[in-house]
């Protein structure tokens, strides 16, 4: 490990940034430095231009993903090297954020039956159950499951935070089977990697691979990740009448605007809206002409 990245991960770690934020920002200071095939700390203004531009033009990652690099490289200058000045230097571009992804209750049903082990099963049905985010879910431990007050309690969340979320009693008789079959001490999930200790979490991409395989084999032309289970758990959850307020909770969002998103994607909501249309008195289509006037004087 090179010197500066030492002070950059000393960084990122005393302000308890989570793993996956850590690992994203580093390789992203990485991955610019490679660009120009220089160290970043010899890299200035021009180049952060050129960069973001060629992200962008060349590259074609949406703004979504360009403003997380724009992130890290903002991190890496600003805190680690504290050149202050390099702040409005490094703007965000403009991001015309999509709906996300939901999936309806008959396509998760198909997801979950499509999981192929139990294993896999009691990954997607926790995803599900929950909406955790996947981070959260490879950290889980068994002590972190209470049966008794059925409740399921998120360690150190994003942005360092606890919260509880209710344990389903179909989630819970699925998860005593897999723990009688596997018997995990620590984590509820734990690697079977060759070489790392067995007492270590599944690494998060363990999650987003049992997600995307089981979507293939249940034939969903969607693209499922972890966090479309997140959003779909968050939707039904609205549409069965859970108030915003409650949802933002159990989603751990520090904003609300946040969760209303869910109006956007809520079906029970959609449908109530009363369309204007609907309210005009208009004569029936049945009598209105067939042919197309392609002038007025036809």
């Amino acid at each position: 490990m090179t010197h500066l990245r030492k002070i950059m991960l000393e960084e990122l770690q005393r302000r308890n940034y989570s793993a996956i934020t850590t690992r994203n920002y580093l390789r992203v200071v990485t991955d610019f430095a490679k660009h120009f095939g220089k160290s970043p700390d010899k890299l200035g203004l021009n180049e952060l231009r050129t960069y973001q531009a060629y992200l962008l033009r060349e590259r074609k990652l949406t703004p979504g993903t360009v403003i997380n690099q724009v992130a890290a490289l903002r991190f890496f200058f600003v805190k680690t090297l504290k050149r202050h000045q390099f702040r409005d230097f490094l703007p965000y571009p403009q991001d015309g954020r999509r709906l996300p992804t939901v999936l309806s209750r008959e396509e998760v049903s198909r997801l979950i039956n499509a999981a192929g082990t139990l294993f896999r099963r009691t990954l997607l049905m926790t995803l599900y159950g929950t909406g955790m985010r996947r981070s959260e879910l490879a950290h889980l431990k068994v002590g972190d499951i209470d049966s008794q007050r059925m409740i399921i309690r998120v360690v150190a969340g994003k942005r360092s935070k606890d919260r509880d979320l209710p344990l389903s009693p179909a989630l819970l008789e699925t998860l005593r089977e897999y723990w009688r079959w596997r018997k995990p001490k620590l984590y509820l999930f734990p690697t079977r990697t060759l070489g790392r200790r067995l007492d270590q979490p599944i690494c998060d991409k363990t999650v987003w691979i049992a997600c995307s395989e089981a979507a293939r084999r249940a034939g969903i032309r969607k693209r499922v990740t972890p966090h479309t289970l997140r959003h779909s758990w968050a939707t039904h959850l609205l549409e069965a009448g859970t108030d915003l307020r409650t949802i933002q909770v159990l989603l751990g969002h520090g904003d609300l605007e946040t969760t209303a998103q869910y109006l956007h994607l809520s079906q029970r909501h959609l449908q109530t809206v009363t369309n204007p249309l609907d309210t005009l008195t208009l004569s029936s289509s049945e009598n209105v002409s067939r042919r197309f006037r392609r002038k007025d004087n036809e």
